[in-house]
């Protein structure tokens, strides 16, 4: 009786965690879907010639200060 009272336990467990694994995803999905809606909000606004600094003929180098 003992084992079966620690597997039911142990498989309410497993699913609770199972549950707040989904839920976690769920609401990352979310915040992603918002974060990228908002990024495609501000690229909409913003003026073409900012969105290219090498737009007048200079490339653009990751090490820009050396």
């Amino acid at each position: 009786m003992a084992d079966n009272y620690l597997e039911k336990k142990y498989e309410e467990l497993q699913a609770r965690k199972a549950r707040e694994q989904k839920a976690r995803q769920i609401a990352w999905k979310k915040r992603m879907d918002a974060y990228r809606k908002k990024l495609a909000a501000l690229q909409e606004n913003s003026s073409p010639g900012s969105e290219r600094p090498s737009a007048h003929g200079e490339e653009e180098h990751p090490d820009a200060g050396v």
